[in-house]
């Protein structure tokens, strides 16, 4: 027996119905970045090594990226994200482009590390940031996006909640518990797996760092604090400014989120299920410096990014899902016999030019054996011209929905055909 050769780990395959979700999902980012006035933009897939390790630390460059040398034996890598091209390019236009600058992109990436539920090597991402900018109210905006978003998939705040912290907030607790500058990204990202050891490995890990047991206490107690926002002006105002944008209620301060990437210096956040069954569905926050580590001066923004997996486990879990319907033709123009096929292709170009989607039956064959065929497909017409038809210039359309059929002039059916469509959707 023949063996099936099979796809790349962690690659995957889209087949219609995968790909009608894709575009379902494509469309919804699509609009809300749109609604609030961004700019679609791209990268290239290749980027070189020595970007993404300037920009995104040495950790997701070399240990989770697919990385190969070229023919001239230049390190490349595909892209894991799309912050360092990014910056790169506004680097090469800094001078050019009319700030605050507002982009958003959709497309794949690639990461190197084991497939499992929601996470693959393979995927699509939503990246959105607001460049040239430095306040509470373009940080709130960026926050607002995500839930206009989430509300576009029927999310409520019972399903999902985004959870804000800041990064300066922390710092200067951090430091209150005297510890060290050089040691902080070290803690922000202890803090970053919080949630995801035993108590008892987090605080052998915190020890391990240098904490003494009285930083350690009194960082457990920082974390504890879910009121702390009240003390942080800029958290104040970015709360504020959610209330007055109406998405507060889909929003919580939480001072576990701290985001392990080293290039967030401000309001940092995450969306989660509420049950926290599966990973973060989103994430993003406000940086300081994009472009000065790529040779640029340094800008502020803020952004995020979603990846395309997490957000269709979560709706699948919550019933949310949507069920893609066959929708790949609405008429199937059968080939009654050799004669006539000619003035059936004809039909069939002429019901295309008025805006109807069409399949023509690619060859001669028993008409049960085609409406069977139009069935499997989800066509709702099927015509039929045979010989007495073509004979009168006329063409029988059956309604496989209604279960009904009727002769009329090759010239009305395509005016038939939409008028049933268009009283259906109305009804």
């Amino acid at each position: 027996m023949k063996q099936i050769i099979q796809s790349v780990k962690g690659a995957r395959d889209f087949y219609p119905e995968d790909k009608a979700r894709h575009n379902w999902l494509y469309e919804r980012v699509r609009n809300v970045s749109t609604r609030f006035g961004y700019e679609e933009w791209d990268g290239p897939f290749l980027e070189k090594l020595e970007l993404y390790a300037a920009k995104s630390g040495d950790e997701l460059a070399r240990e989770q990226a697919f990385v190969f040398p070229d023919r001239s034996g230049e390190m490349i890598m595909l892209r894991t994200e799309l912050t360092p091209s990014l910056a790169r390019m506004v680097a090469q236009r800094q001078g050019q482009l009319v700030m605050p600058l507002r982009w958003w992109s959709y497309g794949p990436f690639w990461r190197y590390e084991k497939p499992q539920q929601g996470r693959s090597r393979e995927f699509f991402q939503w990246n959105i940031d607001l460049v040239g900018v430095n306040s509470p109210e373009g940080d709130a905006e960026m926050i607002a996006i995500a839930v206009e978003f989430l509300k576009s998939v029927d999310l409520s705040p019972s399903e999902v909640l985004i959870r804000v912290n800041d990064r300066q907030y922390m710092e200067v607790h951090l430091k209150s518990l005297d510890i060290a500058e050089d040691g902080k990204l070290s803690v922000f990202k202890l803090i970053d797996r919080y949630d995801k050891m035993k108590v008892e490995d987090w605080d052998a890990n915190a020890l391990e760092l240098g904490l003494s047991r009285k930083q350690l206490d009194g960082l457990k107690t920082l974390l504890a604090d879910m009121d702390g926002w009240h003390r942080s002006e800029n958290l104040t105002r970015i709360f504020e400014n959610l209330e007055a944008l109406g998405v507060r209620d889909y929003v919580v301060f939480d001072p576990l989120i701290v985001r392990g990437i080293d290039y967030y210096t401000g309001m940092v956040f995450e969306c989660f299920d509420v049950s926290r069954k599966f990973r973060s569905v989103l994430g993003g926050g406000h940086y300081d410096n994009l472009v000065a580590d790529v040779g640029g001066d340094p800008l502020p923004g803020v952004g995020f990014a979603m990846g395309d997996m997490v957000i269709a486990v979560v709706l699948q879990d919550w019933g949310k899902l949507p069920v893609f319907a066959d929708t790949r033709a609405d008429v199937l123009v059968t080939l009654f016999d050799a004669d006539n096929a000619a003035i059936a292709m004809g039909l069939a170009a002429n019901m295309r030019r008025q805006g109807l989607r069409v399949a023509v039956y690619p060859q001669v064959d028993k008409l049960g054996k085609q409406f069977k065929y139009a069935d499997r497909l989800g066509a709702r017409f099927v015509t039929v011209i045979g010989p007495d038809e073509a004979s009168e210039g006329q063409v029988t359309l059956k309604d496989l929905t209604a279960g009904t059929q009727l002769t009329i002039p090759l010239d009305a059916v395509a005016e038939q055909i939409s008028h049933q469509l268009v009283d259906e959707k109305s009804s």
